[in-house]
Parts: structure tokens; C-alpha cells; sequence
């Protein structure tokens, strides 16, 4: 059958220019064409949701390109400099609360330190009563306890506390009479015992920050801060029975029960055990003088090797 003939919409005249009786169709614009035979037979192929699928994949594909492109371009991050930290620390300390030097050597020190009571009988003889309440220092995580001689001697019954709370009976190994010393063994032990860290003396020097802890009159564990007054004093008892000497003078407030405490470093380590006060009023109360035997020395009394 014969096609009808396609006729263009432009509103030149269908007449030639030359005024030609050329028939109307040979003028006519021509038809569009239709999409390649190849590419019309590749999108009939494709269903509805595949072709929806194509599309999704092309958009990303040209999403990850953008975004690599935009990541090719964008500059690399500056490495921080050393005022970068300095700044970074000091925002640092101005915004916490860091914990004092002496509470620093206060924490290291507490779990060696107990609580060390001389139990004598009542006068009916039945009951265990205190008779003598002090401090004491493990050196040894077997349960090796230093504390003063005058707090155990005497005693019935030694019992000594932990930083744990675990209570244990204890007995007298060894004896310093001369230092005022008296080395312990706990015969129970927590599981977890820490061992305090001793130090030499040698390079003490006066204005030396310290820290004593200790039971004073039975409260504790209390810990009390100060400086090295002088090295290598002497010391009478009270009763003037006792001349004892080469002792560190200390300012750390002590008093009764602080007796065989350990006196630290602001790092924590033992360098003394506080063995006197000084009482010219008898009264037995801290005046800010206070004795403590040179670790060396206490050392020596549980057998150890000096430094």
C-alpha cells in the first residue's frame, strides 16, 4: 500500500524558490531516524528493572569518580608541629586536676603499709586488751614487716592489719635494739601482697619533700607531708635510756602510732622508718620535730644487703 506523504511544519512555501512544479513530497523535511539496529536490539534485551538497575550503576560509578576527583584535590593534612603539643599539653594542665605529689606517694606506698597491735592479757588474765598501737612496712612480699621495737615488745600476741583489711597474727624474727627496730612475720598473707620500694639515703639533702604514713593514735592509715630538716642527728628517749643516732630529722607531722611507719619520697619509696618525736614538754604530742632510723639501717635488721 502506498505511504502517505511526510510533510514538513516549516512555514517556507512548497514552491521552489525557482518556481518549479516539483511535487510537494520534495520538499518535505526528512524523517528521523531510528536508533541503530544494534543498540535498538541491546534495549529491547534489558527488562524494565534491569535497565533501572544500569542506571543505578552508572550514577554510582560517577559518584565514586566525583568523589575521587574531589579527594585528589583537596590538600594534605598538616603534621603537628612541636608547638602544636606543647600548646596541646599545656591546655592540658590548665583544664585537669592532677593528683598532689604527696598524694602520688601517699598511692604508692599504702599497700605495704599495716597497722601493727601488741595484745597483752587483762588484769583478770582472759581477755587480750592493746596494750601498744603503731605502724609497720612489708619489704618483703613473703610478709617480711618492719616497725619499731618499742611497739612489739612486751606483746602477748602481735597482730598486724593489711591495706586489704586482712588481719593476721605475726612473730619477732629479729631485733635492733641500738635502732629501735623489730622485723616481723605475718603468718598469713594476702595473695596479692606488694613489697614497699626502699632507697638509698646517700644522696638526701635538707629541704628533701617526704611523706610519712601511719596509724597516728590508732586512726588511720594517715599520711602527713613535710621536708627533711637534717641528717644524722641524735636522739635521747624521754626515759634517757636510749641514745640513738645518724637519724633523719623530718617536719611531717607524727605522733603516737605513727612509730614504725615508713617515711617516702615523693616517688614513694622508703628511705626511713619513724621511730621517735621530740617531746620537751612530755606531752606526747608532735611539735614539728620528728626521728626517723635511716633505711639502711632497717634493712640490715631483716638480713638485706645494703645499698
Amino acid at each position: 500500500m502506498r505511504r502517505p506523504a511526510l510533510y514538513s511544519s516549516s512555514s517556507r512555501s512548497r514552491h521552489s524558490p525557482s518556481g518549479s512544479d516539483a511535487p510537494p513530497d520534495a520538499q518535505a523535511a526528512p524523517p528521523q531516524s531510528a536508533p541503530p539496529a544494534r543498540l535498538s536490539r541491546l534495549i529491547e534485551h534489558f527488562s524494565s528493572k534491569q535497565m533501572v538497575l544500569l542506571w543505578f550503576v552508572v550514577a554510582l560509578l560517577a559518584l565514586l569518580l566525583a568523589m575521587s576527583f574531589s579527594l585528589a584535590l583537596r590538600p594534605a593534612a598538616r603534621q603537628p608541629t612541636q608547638d602544636d603539643i606543647k600548646a596541646a599539653v599545656l591546655k592540658t594542665l590548665e583544664t585537669s586536676i592532677l593528683p598532689s605529689p604527696a598524694a602520688k606517694a601517699y598511692e604508692a606506698i599504702i599497700p605495704s603499709v599495716v597497722r601493727v597491735v601488741g595484745l597483752g592479757k587483762d588484769k583478770n588474765g582472759k581477755d587480750d586488751t592493746e596494750r601498744s598501737v603503731g605502724t609497720g612496712v612489708v619489704i618483703v612480699d613473703k610478709g617480711i614487716i618492719l616497725t619499731n621495737l618499742h611497739v612489739v615488745q612486751g606483746a602477748e600476741t602481735i597482730r598486724v592489719t593489711f591495706a586489704d583489711g586482712l588481719e593476721s597474727t605475726a612473730t619477732v624474727t629479729g631485733v635492733q635494739p641500738e635502732n629501735d627496730l623489730a622485723v616481723l612475720q605475718a603468718h598469713t598473707i594476702p595473695d596479692d601482697l606488694a613489697a614497699a620500694t626502699m632507697r638509698s639515703t646517700a644522696d638526701l639533702a635538707a629541704g628533701d619533700q617526704v611523706v610519712a604514713v601511719g596509724y597516728p593514735f590508732g586512726i588511720g592509715p594517715s599520711t602527713s607531708s613535710g621536708v627533711i630538716s637534717g641528717l644524722q642527728r641524735s636522739f635521747r628517749s624521754p626515759e634517757g635510756k636510749q641514745m640513738m643516732t645518724n637519724l633523719i630529722q623530718f617536719d611531717a607531722a607524727a605522733n603516737p602510732g605513727n612509730s614504725g611507719g615508713p617515711l617516702v619520697t615523693m616517688d614513694g619509696e622508703v628511705i626511713g622508718i619513724v621511730t621517735a618525736i621530740f617531746n620537751p614538754n612530755q606531752q606526747r604530742t608532735f611539735i614539728g620535730i620528728g626521728f626517723a632510723v635511716p633505711i639502711e639501717n632497717a634493712a640490715a635488721a631483716a638480713g638485706m644487703s645494703p645499698f
